[in-house]
């Protein structure tokens, strides 16, 4: 025995749910892996590019705006090389990973819970590869990112110069959210560490 309580036919209800939908949030992720490698390696490939902003007329009409620009606009490329679609696929494919390892984090907690032993061996680790899949999966997402359109504007320059009027050479701006999440995570796995030990050494005293 290892002193739990059993849990409500409730909690059970709910713990059940969480790891079906846990389960159900990581196909999808998958899903939209598939999905965005068979647009990125299509035929005609609608990326978004940072441009030199412009005046937004229309919205800066609108009652109530001051005055309106934009700095992105979705551009569809007849062609592209391997790298720029390599480049573009990792960018959407790392996050969707970070998703799917927080899911399993997800799903094998709330499975650990409905048994009675959430403090598994297995659990920090579990934790913890996660947290490196979310802080290195948002981080280098957006550097393949800002990569592919680095490659996609120089090849556009090699027959124009005068793309750079419109598309800067190189830009980044970077997000910082993933690695804070990664180190929540991270410490998350340090505490699920201590408690497997307390629960070790609280079974080994009763």
């Amino acid at each position: 025995m290892n002193g739990a309580s059993p849990l409500s036919r409730a909690d059970g209800f709910g713990l059940g749910l969480i790891a079906t939908g846990a389960v159900s949030v990581a196909v999808a992720a998958l899903v939209a892996v598939v999905r965005g490698a068979l647009e990125v390696f299509g035929a005609d490939v609608a990326v978004r590019m940072p441009v030199d902003g412009g005046a937004a007329a229309p919205l800066a009409a609108l009652d109530g705006v001051d005055s309106a620009a934009y700095s992105q606009a979705e551009v569809t490329f007849e062609a592209l090389s391997a790298g720029a679609r390599w480049m573009l696929l990792l960018e959407g494919a790392l996050p969707a990973l970070a998703t799917v390892g927080v899911c399993a984090v997800a799903w094998r907690l709330g499975v650990s819970l409905i048994r009675g032993r959430p403090f598994r061996k297995t659990m920090s680790t579990t934790i913890g590869i996660a947290a490196c899949l979310v802080a290195a999966g948002g981080l280098f997402s957006q550097i393949f990112g800002a990569i592919a359109r680095a490659m996609i504007v120089d090849r556009l320059a090699a027959s124009d110069d005068g793309v750079y009027d419109s598309f800067a050479a190189f830009s980044l701006d970077l997000d910082l959210a993933p690695l804070g999440w990664g180190f929540a995570l991270a410490l998350v796995a340090m505490a699920f560490t201590w408690g497997t030990r307390l629960q070790r050494e609280t079974e080994g005293l009763v």
